[in-house]
């Protein structure tokens, strides 16, 4: 069976993290996201894959290229312009011969979830709705079954009548493709699937699987940090470069090749730090960080469940807790970023204009690229800061910053 992974969008709600960086692309558990999503597949024996890009296609097309390293082998089509999940896979259709496996490019899954998903198409012998139970169903496509059957799909209902969502993975034959051809645009302009599906059921029974295991769609900015550690919960540790006798790593904790721990540094796994970067003296790393290539975490600095992105700097009495700094990012001295309320109540962000819960207990900091930050500053928790802003020495920011900001 071959696989399709649709990864063309431009990551818009993934903003400041993709205003120079496509989403497929962002760094989680020391690779890129695309790449877990390969390996994942490339698990389930799947070897044969077609990816959908668009907005910065080169880049991962350079990015990972014929997919040999990764024993797959992987062709590409460009998307011009986004018209919704049935356009896209309908735009598939050529690098597809029989049964096909599609995914978003935006979600995780195991490889053995993939597995039984792909098995569970082999027994029922027709097209297969990847499910999975969410806290929160209102947010995406709710969907009921009876007797392993898919008897009803709706988009984002007010009133969810099921806990089991639309997880973004179908087994499909090439019968879609006319479906698709005749779906017609929603009203939000666009060819929605679910539409493809229900127009499927009318012909065919559809089925629905339960995914096993861990699923999550990483739509917003704070997902990256729930991804982040979920792919790292297998990490194996491995020291490949310098780590001075004087440091301490507990757990699984993987050292790439070039990076240098210095004496007093405490790293605990899963954890991993890139290549070329540096750590120490007398650092703390807790579980669940990602450290990019050429980042840097100095003395007297803690770092806890987040993401350093390649040559961010957290170089000298710093705190970063379940944040994500962006590339080339700078802390100065004595910053400091907060990611507990007071009252311990769930994290509220403003979010695309909106005030919105994320549900998280601990957030602290979503930062894009090249924000320089003075002495001592302040970052309130759930603050989204946009990319090349400049915070000033002393400065306390909470809320939404806007790109390019100045900040006294």
């Amino acid at each position: 069976m071959k696989a399709v992974v649709l990864a063309a969008g431009e990551g818009t709600r993934m903003r400041p993290l993709t205003a120079n960086l496509p989403k497929p692309l962002l760094p989680v558990a020391g690779k890129p996201f695309l790449r877990h999503t390969l390996e994942a597949l490339r698990g389930a024996d799947i070897s044969r894959v077609a990816v959908l890009i668009g907005w910065q296609g080169h880049r991962i097309r350079e990015s990972i290229g014929t997919g040999e390293s990764l024993g797959l082998s992987i062709t590409y089509e460009e998307q011009a312009e986004r018209l919704g999940t049935a356009h896209a896979i309908g735009c598939m259709r050529s690098h597809v011969d029989g049964d096909f496996l599609s995914m978003n490019g935006d979600v995780v899954v195991s490889a053995a979830g993939l597995a039984a998903l792909v098995a569970h198409h082999t027994k029922v012998r027709g097209p297969v709705l990847a499910l999975a139970e969410v806290p929160n169903p209102e947010s995406f496509g709710v969907v009921e079954t009876k007797d392993g059957k898919v008897t009803s799909l709706e988009e984002k209902p007010r009133r969810p009548k099921s806990h089991l969502i639309n997880a973004g993975i179908y087994v499909f034959d090439e019968d879609i493709f006319p479906l698709i051809d005749k779906t017609p645009k929603s009203s939000r302009g666009e060819y929605e699937i679910t539409d493809t599906i229900r127009a499927l059921m009318e012909k065919r029974d559809v089925y629905g699987f339960r995914l096993p295991g861990e699923w999550i769609d990483v739509g917003r900015p704070w997902d990256l940090l729930r991804a982040n550690a979920a792919l790292l919960a297998p990490l194996k540790g491995e020291s490949l470069a310098d780590v001075d006798p004087g440091a301490t790593l507990v757990g699984e904790v993987r050292i790439e090749e070039g990076a240098r721990v210095r004496r007093g540094s405490y790293i605990e796994g899963p954890s991993i730090i890139g290549p070329d970067a540096e750590i120490g003296p007398n650092c703390y790393i807790r579980p669940s960080t990602s450290i990019g290539p050429g980042a840097k975490v100095g003395n007297a600095c803690e770092v806890k469940n987040s993401i350093l992105m390649a040559k961010a700097h957290v170089p000298h009495q710093n705190y970063v807790g379940d944040s994500i700094l962006g590339e080339r990012c700078n802390l100065g001295a004595g910053t400091k970023v907060a990611n507990l309320r007071l009252d311990e109540a769930p994290i509220k962000v403003v979010w695309r204009g909106v005030d919105i819960d994320t549900g998280l207990r601990k957030l602290g900091v979503i930062m894009g690229d090249d924000v320089k930050v003075g002495i001592n500053a302040s970052i309130d928790a759930g603050t989204i800061i946009g990319e090349e802003s400049f915070l000033g020495p002393g400065a306390r920011v909470r809320g939404n910053i806007a790109p390019r900001s100045r900040i006294f």
